[in-house]
Parts: C-alpha cells; structure tokens; sequence
C-alpha cells in the first residue's frame, strides 16, 4: 500500500508531497454526478456500497494519496435527536433548533454500532477495496463546527444564535457542547476500530471566534475528543479554518497534523506552530481556475515552504468547489507528485 500519506502525518522520511483533496468526492466530478441522480444525498450517505463507489472515484480518477470516507459531518446528529434535511440550493436545515434546556437534556450520545451502522459497514468495505491502494480517512466535525449547525437551524453567516447562548448562558452552551464531544468520541472510536487508518476533525467555523473565545468555549472540548482518540494510535488531523488567529492554540490541541486554510501563509503558519506536528494546505480552491502556468508557480511556492515543517501533506485550504474542472484537479495531483519528487 501506498503509505505516503501515513508518514508524512507523523512526521517519517518520504519520497515526495502526498496529497488528497477535501471533498475529493464530489459534484465536479461527472462520475459522482452518476451516481448522484439515483439516489437523494443522504441515501447516498447511507447506503455502503454506494457511499464506497465515490469515496473511491479521486483515488482511481486523480491519483490521490489518501481516501476520504463519502459522508457528511451532521450524520451522527440526527440519531442524537435532531432531524436533519438537505435542501436543493439552501444547504442543511435541523430541527428542533438547539437552544432551551429542555431540548438539549433530551440530546442523548449516540451508539455508532446501533445508530450509523453504515457508516461502519462503508469503512470496512472500502478497507477491503483500498487494499494495495492508499489509506483512509475517516473524519468528523468538532464540537463548536456541529454546535452552531444545531443552534442556527443550519448554516449561518454571523452565528448570532451561537454567539448569544455562548455569551449569555455559557452553562447551557457548555452542556450542549459536552454532549456532542462525548457522541464525536464515540463516532470516530468506531471508525477507527471499523479500519479508518487516520481521522480529521473539521472546525469549519472555529474562525468565526476571537481567540479568548475560541479558548474557553471550542478548544477544551477538541482537545477531549483528542485525547480520548490518542491511543487508538491513528493519525489525527484537526483542519481550522480561517485559522491565522489561532494557530498557536490549536497547536495545543493534542492534534498530530494541523489543517490550514488558504488565508495564512504556509510558511508564517509552520514557523508558528513548531516542528511538533505535521501540516496540511494551503491551496486556494480557486486556483484551480487559473491557467497551468500560474497554478504550477503557487504549487511549488506551496511544496517549496511546506519543507521546512515536520511533514507537510498537500491539501487546498478548503473543499474543492463544483464548479472546478475535474481535469485541473487530476493536474494538481501530477503537479504536487512531479515537483515534490
């Protein structure tokens, strides 16, 4: 198998930059979009054979160095109590909206084995297709990320709602956070026992806190869940976004790798975090839409700087949109495999 990917995690010799996309599989691929109109997305998510088809498409169709398990972050949510719908052109919507105690003392931790088992049958199936091939990623929001969705009812631009109980009823907000970072726990143990071979904690909206903010109310629950996770002995990888306030905490996080996004320098960013951890980014998703000369420059700014950390995994500084030309994708690969090599 190609270990690549594993290594550079921790921090090992390896011949060159691996690399893996986030949201790999996707909708600017026509094969995912295939598949896609059969079936509504969360029958995607949570029918194994199909959910396994397009976590393996990037890997045969771009070359990459690592598999991420097809699901979504607010999976485990709905068998904690919330009803969660995907709307055409609107995003996720939850209900009830968590923001009374009564509510959220009805929250209860999920089982993964009884309340997402395809989760776990996706995983196992994927492990016996990714064998000889690259590793796989299981992943999960963080607790603040999963907390604002459930307060806002769904995605939010100003987190008002969130911001509000954390200020106003920090007790509250902290109950609420408990129980999602106990279900997190549960949620990625399982996955690592069903064969993920690394996992990431997406904090897709930690950004949106001050860093006192972040260090009361988000980063004590990360570094629970880390450490639960520790000796379960796979790589973790905690991406922040919108992260340049905050490096030097998150680096706190107990977290092997630390995900940045494409606002902060790569090199500023590993000078800040030290050589105790790898690193993963930084690439502008829209950079995928310049021509091969302008992306061939940034990449090897990217690969060039991301020696100087203890190991750097190539990744874009957020999901790749739908919009993207999948042949500008299966460039980058090549791209950061030749200029790293």
């Amino acid at each position: 198998m190609n270990d690549t990917f594993l290594r550079a995690c921790m921090g090992e010799k390896v011949d060159y930059t691996p690399i893996w996309i986030m949201r790999q599989a996707g909708r600017y691929l026509p094969e995912y979009q295939a598949v896609r109109k059969k079936v509504d997305f969360l029958t995607l998510c949570k029918t194994p054979e199909l959910a396994a088809e397009v976590t393996l498409q990037p890997v045969d169709i771009l070359g990459v160095d690592a598999a991420i398990l097809f699901s979504d972050i607010l999976i485990p949510l709905e068998p904690m109590g919330v009803k969660v719908r995907f709307l055409e052109k609107k995003g996720p919507q939850l209900r009830p909206v968590m923001r009374k105690k009564r509510d959220i003392e009805k929250l209860t931790v999920i089982n993964p084995k009884r309340d997402v088992p395809f989760v776990l049958d996706t995983i196992k199936l994927l492990r016996r297709k990714l064998r000889r091939k690259v590793p796989l990623i299981g992943f999960s929001g963080a607790p603040f990320t999963l907390a604002t969705y459930m307060i806002e009812g769904g995605s939010s631009k100003n987190f008002l709602e969130t911001k509000r109980m954390m200020f106003s009823a920090p007790e509250l907000f902290h109950s609420l956070m408990k129980r999602i970072t106990e279900t997190t726990i549960s949620y990625l143990s399982a996955q690592i026992k069903a064969g993920a071979q690394a996992v990431q904690i997406f904090d897709s909206w930690a950004g949106a806190l001050s860093p006192d903010d972040y260090r009361e109310h988000s980063l004590p629950f990360v570094k629970r869940t880390i450490e639960e996770l520790k000796p379960l002995g796979v790589p973790i990888i905690y991406f922040v976004n919108n992260c340049g306030g905050l490096l030097e905490l998150a680096r706190t996080s107990g977290a092997d790798v630390i995900g940045i996004d494409w606002r902060v320098d790569i090199s500023k960013a590993i000078t800040r975090l030290g050589k105790g951890v790898s690193v993963q980014g930084n690439l502008d998703p829209l950079a995928l839409f310049s021509d091969e000369g302008v992306l061939e420059k940034k990449v090897a700014d990217i690969i060039k700087k991301g020696r100087r950390a203890r190991g750097h995994i190539f990744n874009l500084g957020h999901g790749i949109l739908p919009q993207t030309p999948p042949e500008m994708a299966k460039k980058l690969v090549q791209m950061v495999h030749e200029l790293s090599g």
